[in-house]
């Protein structure tokens, strides 16, 4: 099966990224950042725990137009 693409432009995907990490309850509060490359998203930040980490990535694999994200989140245990 062929993957189909709708082309967004770079300031709309950014927008359905930010708001699919703000409305995740796992992510939503936390220290995480992105930064948009292409169409490739670079996870920075904090979380509490591995499952956080997944969850944020995870997340985003419903965005469409995204290739491939990129999760340098660092786990910070309290």
């Amino acid at each position: 099966m062929n993957k189909f693409y709708v082309l967004h432009s770079a300031e709309e995907l950014r927008q359905r990224v930010h708001l699919t990490l703000s409305l995740d309850p796992h992510v939503g509060n936390r220290q995480v950042n992105f930064e948009l490359i292409n169409r490739d998203v670079l996870l920075t930040g904090t979380v509490r725990s591995y499952y956080q980490k997944q969850m944020a990535q995870e997340s985003l694999r419903r965005v469409e137009g995204i290739d491939r994200v990129v999760n340098q989140l660092e786990v910070v245990r309290d």
